[in-house]
Formats: C-alpha cells, structure tokens, sequence
C-alpha cells in the first residue's frame, strides 16, 4: 500500500480521485492547494506519488512540481499534473519540469487507476 497526496482546489473532486485510490488499497493525503501540499510533503517522507491540479489558488501545479522536488526526501517524486485548461506545449514544459504523467480533466477514473498502477507498480 502506497501513500498518495492528491491536490486540488475542488473538494468534489478531490474527493472522488481519494475514493478511487482508495479502493485500490492505497492511503491518501488531501490537499486543498499547492502550499498545504507542500508543507504536507515537507512533514511526510512516506508520500510515494503526487497528484496534483494544475490551476489551484496560492501555489499552483507548476510551483508545487518545482518545490516538491526540492524537498530532499521527495527530489525524485513521481508526481501527476491533471489541468482542463493547459495546451500541448505547456503540458511538454511540465513533462519536462518533473511531471510523469498528465491526466485530461475531467479525469476519467480508469485513466487515474492506470496512472497509479503505472507509477506506483514501477516502484
């Protein structure tokens, strides 16, 4: 069982991704935005994977991406960008900024299952 922090601004949502993990046998962590996610991280070095929304209030996707990584226990964090409004080319420059995966919201809840069984099976 692996520990997943999931961030996004709407609780709906959130909610629904943490049921979906959930039944797969993981724990989750939710995050209402990139900075409690953040300090979230900086407190739990047992988070094995990240899924996190790109638009979110105080600290976005692109943000939390750049400080998750530089927290030392999360530098190679395997870590999920989901966005309903990013293009092609932003979503190639968060590929490259240490984002695994993009999931197309609204996620569709067997592309998120496959996502986790990608990342974390891999682990």
């Amino acid at each position: 069982m692996a520990k997943i922090l999931i961030v996004d601004d709407d609780p709906v949502a959130r909610d629904i991704l943490a049921e979906v993990v959930e039944a797969m046998g993981h724990s989750v962590l939710l995050s209402p935005d990139g900075a409690h996610a953040l300090k979230t991280l900086q407190c739990d070095r047992r988070v094995a994977m990240l899924v996190t929304d790109m638009a979110m209030p105080e600290m976005d996707g692109r943000e939390l991406i750049r400080a998750a990584h530089k927290v030392p226990a999360h530098s190679k964090l395997p870590i999920a960008i989901m966005s309903g409004v990013v293009g092609p080319k932003e979503i190639a420059d968060l590929l490259r900024e240490g984002a695994e995966t993009f999931l197309p919201k609204p996620v569709k809840l067997a592309e998120l299952r496959e996502c986790v069984v990608s990342i974390i099976g891999a682990r």
